[in-house]
Order: structure tokens, then C-alpha cells, then sequence
């Protein structure tokens, strides 16, 4: 059995479906809306936890005092998430406010109680035992960087694998690099965090470390003899809200499968190809089965 731990952000997420996005001062109908739970950092562990039946799954963070934060526990229990170290403050819960346009996605973030997601009050607490006996940490960028990076240098010390998604990206990333394992910025952060350098450039500088995610291109990263393209998987798009979670949350519960690099980059690809054909950004997920069923029709293929 495994055990992973997701440190990171947990948000309502408020979403409108529209045929047109309004000008500055223009009103205009939208088509639908829902509230679903989301975060990057719950929707991470969603992600690995509709995958990894016999492993435990681990959610650390903060909501707020609020009616989203009773929504959003029943969520992680239905999804076998274990978050008894989601602690509560005074602040609303995290929110996403997302529009769905045009087959993608625009979204504004209120990070509320996610802000406090700091590592001052654990000396008193339990969260440093759950991470020093993880076989991966996973972290995002919507908690303060501070505790990313004091997380990060905890896990080096005491040889414990990180896969850190810099999503959205800030100025502070590359203090994280030489501390993880694993970095898995989409093409616009990675060239946020590299704009001196091309992509080429950049995933030679980290071989088998820099994995960016290039939309309906693929998945790309340096193997450390030459770089690899994964292709993207066609899909009838629904919504896109989710697939880099999907893939981050695929991509870590293979990691810890001891697959290779390269499998467990095709693995993720295939769960993210899953994941936008349905609504939400935890709608899509898949199970384990749904994402072997798909690998079996992809080796029938080239039999």
C-alpha cells in the first residue's frame, strides 16, 4: 500500500457556461451554472484517489466557516480522500470563479482560507509525521509559496519524492526546482518561469525532471538522451476545467506504481483525455478501469 499526500488548495468552484464572454460594461445571458467542489490541490487528490483504490490518499489544507466547507468534506468521502488534517479558519472558503467559453476555460481565483495554509502551527500538530511517511508529495501554487518551499526542503531532507505543478506561476518558482523531483507547468508557465530559454532549451536544462503539458499537443519532456513528444488522445471536449489536475494526479499515482517516466506520462495523458469529456473539473476523473480499458483499446490498435 502507498500513501500520497496532496498539500495544497480547496475551492468552491462557480461556474457559467456561456455562448458569448461579456465586453468591459456589457451584459449578456449566460447558459448554465453549478457549484462543484475544486481546488487544485482537492482536485489533485480526487484525481489520485479515483485511481488508487488499496492506497491511501491524504488532503492537507484549509477551508473556510462556511456552508461550501461542509459540501466540499462529504466530497472528499465520497472520493475515499482522507482529510481529517483539513483544518477550518475564518475565512470563506476558497472560490473559483470559472467561465466556460468556446470549448476552454477563464478563470479568477479567490484564495480565502487557502492563504492559510502555513506551516507555523504545525509544530503542535501532526501534518510533518503524515509527510515523512509519504512515498510522494504533491503541491500546487495556490497556498503560499512560503509553505511550499519549507514543504519542499523538508522532503529533501528526508528523501521524500515531490511532484510540484506551478500552476499559476509566480516569480518565486525557480526557488523550488532544485528541492522537488518532478515540475509540471503547462507551456505558458513553463515559459513564465524560463523566458530566457525555449522549451528545447529548458527541458535539456532538467532532464527527466521538467514535464509540460502543451494542451492538444501533448506532453513533453527531455528523457535524458533525447526529448519525447506524447501525443495527445483526440477527444470530444466537453470541459477542460480539471484536465491538468487530472493529469498531475494520474501522472503522481503512477509514479508511485513504479512505472517508467515515459509510461507514466502516457498513463496521465489518457486520464486527462478522459477527463474532458465530462462536466467539471472532477466530473471527468477516472477510475482506474475506465483509463485501463482505454490503454488496451490503444495496444489492440497497434497489435
Amino acid at each position: 500500500m502507498t500513501k500520497i499526500t496532496v498539500i495544497g488548495s480547496i475551492s468552491m468552484d462557480l461556474v457559467t457556461s456561456t455562448s458569448r464572454v461579456a465586453e468591459a460594461g456589457e451584459t449578456v445571458f449566460g447558459q448554465d451554472f453549478s457549484m462543484v467542489p475544486g481546488g487544485k490541490g482537492a482536485n489533485q487528490a480526487v484525481a489520485i484517489a479515483r485511481l488508487a483504490k488499496n492506497d491511501r490518499v491524504i488532503m492537507i489544507g484549509k477551508v473556510g466557516q462556511d456552508e461550501f466547507a461542509e459540501v466540499i468534506k462529504k466530497n472528499f468521502a465520497a472520493n475515499h480522500v482522507i482529510f481529517d488534517k483539513v483544518g477550518t479558519v475564518s475565512q470563506t472558503t476558497g472560490i473559483a470563479q470559472i467561465t466556460l467559453y468556446d470549448g476552454d476555460n477563464r478563470i479568477i481565483i479567490v484564495p480565502g482560507a487557502n492563504n492559510q495554509v502555513k506551516t507555523d502551527e504545525w509544530k503542535r500538530t501532526e501534518e510533518w509525521q503524515e509527510i515523512a511517511s509519504s512515498d510522494l508529495v504533491v503541491l500546487q501554487n495556490e497556498i503560499p509559496h512560503e509553505t511550499n518551499l519549507e514543504i519542499a526542503h523538508f522532503c529533501w531532507a528526508h528523501q521524500i519524492k515531490v511532484l510540484y505543478n506551478p500552476a499559476p506561476a509566480r516569480e518565486t518558482d525557480l526557488e523550488m526546482l532544485d528541492f522537488v523531483d518532478y515540475v509540471t507547468p503547462n507551456e505558458h508557465e513553463c515559459k513564465e518561469l524560463f523566458p530566457d530559454l525555449s522549451l528545447e532549451e529548458a527541458l535539456a536544462r532538467y532532464p527527466r525532471k521538467l514535464i509540460v503539458t502543451q494542451g492538444v499537443r501533448g506532453v513533453t519532456f527531455h528523457d535524458g538522451n533525447v526529448i519525447q513528444l506524447i501525443p495527445a488522445i483526440k477527444a470530444k471536449v466537453v470541459d477542460t476545467t480539471g484536465a491538468g489536475d487530472t493529469f498531475n494526479g494520474a501522472f503522481a499515482y503512477a509514479l508511485t506504481q513504479k512505472l517508467s517516466l515515459e509510461s507514466a506520462v502516457k498513463f496521465a495523458v489518457i486520464a486527462s483525455h478522459l477527463s474532458v469529456q465530462k462536466f467539471g473539473a472532477q466530473g471527468g476523473m477516472p477510475t482506474l478501469e475506465e483509463v485501463m480499458a482505454v490503454q488496451e483499446t490503444i495496444r489492440q490498435a497497434h497489435l
